[in-house]
């Protein structure tokens, strides 16, 4: 279970950032695996109904927020869900942080990549069809990565982690 715990959140954040910035999108697949496996692990390292409980309030409530975003044009689908599935691993103890470190870096990353679309791509990146995507001016930014990272950066600190350290 310890392995499980520290490895599979990880994987999961690192293949939505990276499919998120190659594709420009996170695939439904991730954002149900990180529901499934927490409840799963949260139940094998006994970690209490109450606290379980709290965690899934905290995940609905970012996804009624995340998707009035989504509805608004504000934010992608796939933004929406992973923050909602990383809501459920942080909880309330670490959710307004979450929301800051992504809100940061998802900042510092757009001004990077709207900085970068300024200048024409150089002929020998022009084959790149995923960079050719990302510097395309009228397209979004790979906001995922900075949910990603924000979930990695506090994932030490969450009870999920607690409890399997623990063991």
């Amino acid at each position: 279970m310890t392995f499980a715990t520290l490895v599979l959140f990880p994987a999961l954040m690192a293949y939505a950032a990276f499919s998120d910035l190659f594709t420009m999108t996170i695939s439904n697949f991730v954002s149900l695996a990180l529901i499934v496996i927490f409840f799963a692990l949260a139940l094998a390292l006994a970690m209490p109904i109450q606290e379980i409980g709290l965690h899934a309030a905290a995940g609905a409530m970012v996804l009624l927020i995340t998707f009035f975003m989504f509805a608004r044009g504000w934010i992608g689908g796939g933004d929406a869900k992973l923050a909602a599935a990383t809501a459920l691993w942080v909880g309330f103890d670490h959710l307004a942080d979450y929301s800051l470190y992504a809100a940061a870096l998802g900042g510092v990353l757009t001004l990077f990549i709207l900085a970068l679309r300024r200048y024409p791509l150089p002929p020998v990146l022009l084959g790149q069809t995923w960079l050719a995507r990302l510097h395309q001016k009228d397209n979004g930014v790979p906001y995922g990565i900075a949910l990603a990272v924000a979930g990695l950066m506090l994932y030490p600190e969450t009870a999920i982690w607690a409890s399997a350290v623990a063991r």
